[in-house]
């Protein structure tokens, strides 16, 4: 049996290598890694062109001192050119080269995977371990799950010896069970397991490398469900998400699966700590898409969606783009619009736009017209099938879910450079008509998107105003907490450009809300959002909402003591302030409520801060100085401690 010959190239800026064959020649080349030569100075990102797309795909991104060199698992039986696209190397490529004509290759590929155990399934996408069915082992290891969660530590002394034993064992059944069992217990166990973890972490990072695909598979799995505390602590960032990244582009469907799965909740916890390594895990998602079947790219656009929400705006780098955005266009551009493989990739790109904003710009017009065509259809639709209902089968809602949610992302993430898009299309009256659609998810996406509209281009609002503020106002319903919560917010976005015009809507609207912030077990969410638009109403009709500032004060100030500083909570708090100095008296029996409110700022603007210090000297200054002592005293003593420090109270 023959053996594959060592390949090994290098590349620098000035010179290029191709891998070429021959006509006669039938050739396999294996890259198996890319390393970074000492003599580099600078980060090199190397790549190779697709001449059908006439496409540079990043195959690896290396940095001095940080990422050295990655490990590959590419195939290539074409001329191949390997180029650098940034530094000037030298990069060194290293990998197999396999005659296909080889009548014993075959052979070798058997051998390799192991056809006759375990790695039998390996290719089987309907397998019994299929994550979408139950089997004993799965059921035993749910079991362990819940007897964790009910006993916690208390399980350890009789597992833990347990698990050393399976884990050193060399029957790979056995350690692979002994990794599941330790993922089973991780959440009701994560205490007691934390002391382990020193030495239990850097064991899964080498069964990452397993030769059993079940090992890879399970061990990425376990790594997931420790992923919180890994995330503490700095030394494990680069090895774990080096090692992810490996299995994330694994020669088999279910490591793949199972890699990015877990990527994607390493994405989660670690967060903008793998800003440093953007670039790396960009290269290799992308790589993914040459590797992946249907049901793998469905996670691997989850694992894309979840970085772009973790690292945020960091993902607005040209480079970043340059790389990521091709490959997601190269299938959206191959979707029709009723795929259901469409839907996912909707959703994906509603995170990338929106942590791309203005780098979002180029491909926003594709996008925002494909999502109104989307609600058009729908809509359509919608119609033949309340009027011949045995003929015509109802919208996809989901679909239109996922547009309405897409556009507010643009929205959002574009400002006002949408308002053009906006005003040359049908998207306004589409918008009306989901907003009074039946299903509560759509009418949610719905008041979100003319919030968001409201916020960026309100012109094309305003046209529509009244209609728009009667469905909003009759959405104010608490029934559907998250439909309501969307309402509310779209009033008070609408209400800060509107400014005092709205005050023809203002009773219907405040006397829902006020009904809405004095319900017994409201959600913390929907009290806030109540609170911000009843705070912004008062800041642009202060006249007319003061004299019912007794009716929602102490609730109010309740809602907000805990909310970051943002420019929603400043509005709100402006208004409030306003209403204030028309009626100070209407805050005298909750005053100790709105210092509390004022001490939760961490950092108000110059006139806010004057604003309260004004209001709380006043109310001092009309108490007197006996009974503000006396009153004082009786505040909590950090609360009191904050406002002398801060106030000069």
């Amino acid at each position: 049996m023959s053996l594959p010959h060592l390949y090994g190239a290098e590349v620098t800026k000035d010179a290029p290598h191709e891998f070429t064959v021959d006509a006669d020649e039938d050739l396999l080349l294996h890259l198996k890694n890319a390393a970074l030569h000492p003599d580099a100075k600078d980060t090199c990102v190397i790549a190779v062109k697709d001449e059908r797309s006439n496409i540079d795909f990043v195959i690896a991104t290396l940095q001095p001192g940080k990422v050295t060199q990655v490990s590959l698992d590419l195939a290539f039986t074409e001329n191949t050119k390997f180029h650098l696209l940034a530094g000037k190397g030298p990069v060194h490529l290293l990998g197999n080269l396999q005659s296909l004509d080889d009548e014993d290759f075959d052979d070798e590929v058997e051998e390799d995977y192991d056809f006759d155990d375990e790695d039998d399934e390996d290719f089987d996408d309907d397998d019994d371990d299929d994550l979408s069915e139950w089997n004993l082992r799965k059921c035993a290891a749910a079991a362990l799950d819940v007897i964790a969660s009910l006993f916690h530590d208390d399980i350890l002394p009789t597992m833990l010896p347990l698990l050393n034993t399976m884990l050193t064992s060399q029957d790979w059944l056995v350690r692979e069970a002994g990794i599941l069992a330790l993922g089973a217990i991780s959440e009701g166990c994560m205490d007691g397991m934390i002391p382990h973890l020193n030495e239990i972490v850097p064991f899964l990072l080498n069964a990452l490398s397993d030769p059993r695909t079940y090992v890879r598979s399970i061990t990425c799995w376990t790594l997931s469900r420790y992923a919180s505390w890994i995330a503490t602590q700095p030394v494990l960032l680069e090895p774990v998400t080096v090692k992810l990244l490996e299995r994330v582009l694994d020669s088999n469907k279910r490591v793949q699966e199972a890699a990015c799965s877990a990527m994607a909740t390493w994405e989660e916890e670690a967060g903008d700590a793998l800003v440093p390594y953007l670039g790396h895990i960009i290269n290799t998602l992308t790589m993914a898409f040459r590797k992946y079947q249907h049901r793998n790219l469905l996670i691997l656009y989850d694992a894309i969606g979840t970085l772009a929400d973790s690292v945020g705006d960091h993902l607005n780098n040209q480079e970043y783009i340059n790389v990521l955005l091709p490959h997601l266009f190269m299938d959206w551009n191959q979707l029709a619009d009723h795929d259901k493989k469409l839907f996912p990739l909707l959703e994906c790109l509603i995170s990338v736009a929106s942590a791309l904003g203005t780098g979002f710009l180029p491909y926003c017009q594709p996008v925002f017209e494909r999502c109104v065509r989307i609600l058009g259809t729908s809509l359509e639709q919608a119609r033949h099938a309340n009027e011949d209902p045995d003929t015509y089968d109802p919208p996809n809602k989901d679909l239109m879910i996922v547009a309405l949610d897409l556009l507010s992302a643009l929205a959002e993430g574009l400002d006002s450079s949408i308002e053009s898009l906006v005003g040359s299309s049908q998207v306004m009256r589409m918008l009306y008509q989901c907003s009074r659609d039946e299903t509560p998810e759509i009418r949610q996406s719905s008041f979100a998107l003319l919030g968001d509209f409201s916020h960026v281009c309100f012109i094309h609002v305003v046209q529509h105003i009244e209609p728009f503020m009667e469905v909003l106002c009759s959405n104010l319903d608490p029934t559907y907490t998250s439909v309501c919560n969307n309402a509310a917010w779209a009033i008070g976005e609408i209400a800060m450009k509107y400014g005092q015009n709205i005050q023809v809507f203002l009773r219907a609207i405040v006397e829902k809300l006020v009904l809405i912030i004095h319900r017994p077990h409201t959600p913390k969410m929907l009290m806030e959002n109540i609170a911000i638009t009843l705070g912004r109403l008062g800041y642009v009709c202060p006249a007319e909402l003061a004299p019912h500032l007794r009716t929602f004060i102490h609730p109010w100030c309740i809602s907000l003591r805990n909310i970051r500083d943002n420019e929603e909570k400043e509005s709100s708090f402006r208004g409030v302030c306003a209403m204030i100095q028309l009626n100070p008296a209407a805050v005298v029996e909750h005053f100790v409520f709105f210092c509390d409110a004022v001490n939760s700022w961490q950092n108000p603007k110059e006139d806010l801060f004057q604003q309260f210090y004004t209001i709380l000297h006043l109310f001092k200054e009309k108490a007197g100085q006996e009974r503000w002592s006396q009153f004082f005293s009786q505040f909590p003593p950090p609360l009191q401690n904050s406002l002398s420090v801060k106030y000069r109270l």
